[in-house]
């Protein structure tokens, strides 16, 4: 099965790491991994600051980048969802609209993909560690991803997987809003750091870079001792200890 890899902004400047993850995973699934050239920022930063009109030409370039894939899939819920927007944005242009559809209808969040279109739960990953898992806000309400990601972690040997209290409120990133409403952004994500601190996990988990730098980046400067790991980095590990599964063992993952 070929699929089409959607890497992201912060994927490419931070999570070089989770990306080669997520691509061990899938080849280990049996699928054949291309990287279309030509990929931008799909446009979601100016899409949800409400300009939507500026987000049609980066939203364009990617519709061109990705016109021959047949699957489209994105380590990051909150990406996978602005795909599925591009029909909405071009709603007044017949012929961009048929063509965002198209793409729309590819696309994946990572973990939605294994489960729902691969139909795999069990990736044989071990990983062993009392770890809680936060569900972005995009993944769940807008994409309506709230499963899969919670299946494949329950396959993972030695996973402590424990609820995270009030695991529905935002962490406070929301993009934009963290910088324009940074006093606000910051009680939230204190607030989510204080839940998952009750948890007592060792390591928190989850499925968008943007959550997972926006909690770890508050952690590291509070001082906190939490690991911060995208679900790829878990899924990939398979010698129980969390180390990934890459040939270069002393390279350091860059997330967090």
């Amino acid at each position: 099965m070929k699929v089409s890899l959607f890497t992201t902004c912060l994927g490419e400047l931070f999570y070089v790491d989770v990306l080669k993850d997520v691509t061990e995973v899938l080849e280990r699934l049996g699928c054949e991994i291309d990287v279309p050239e030509g990929q931008i920022c799909c446009g979601q930063p100016a899409y949800n600051s409400g300009y939507a009109s500026d987000a049609k030409k980066p939203a364009k370039q990617m519709i061109r980048a990705f016109e021959n894939s047949k699957y489209i899939v994105c380590p990051s819920g909150s990406c996978a969802t602005m795909f599925r927007e591009y029909p909405k944005i071009f709603a007044d242009d017949p012929e961009w609209k048929a063509k965002a559809e198209r793409i729309a209808g590819r696309t994946y969040e990572f973990t939605q993909f294994i489960v729902n279109v691969l139909g795999v739960e069990d990736v044989g990953a071990e990983y062993h560690a009392r770890a809680t898992l936060h569900t972005s806000c995009h993944m769940t309400r807008l994409l309506g991803e709230r499963q899969s990601h919670l299946k494949l972690l329950s396959h993972v040997k030695g996973l402590e997987l424990v609820p995270l209290p009030n695991n529905y409120d935002c962490c406070g990133f929301g993009g934009t809003f963290s910088v324009k409403m940074a006093p606000i952004s910051e009680q939230m994500v204190d607030e989510k750091i204080r839940h998952i601190e009750e948890t007592q996990a060792d390591v928190v988990i989850g499925a968008d870079a943007s959550c997972l730098m926006n909690i770890g980046g508050r952690m590291r400067r509070s001082g906190k001792k939490i690991k911060v790991l995208h679900i790829a980095q878990v899924l990939n590990s398979q010698n129980g200890e969390g180390e990934i599964n890459h040939d270069d063992k002393d390279r350091k993952s860059t997330v967090l």
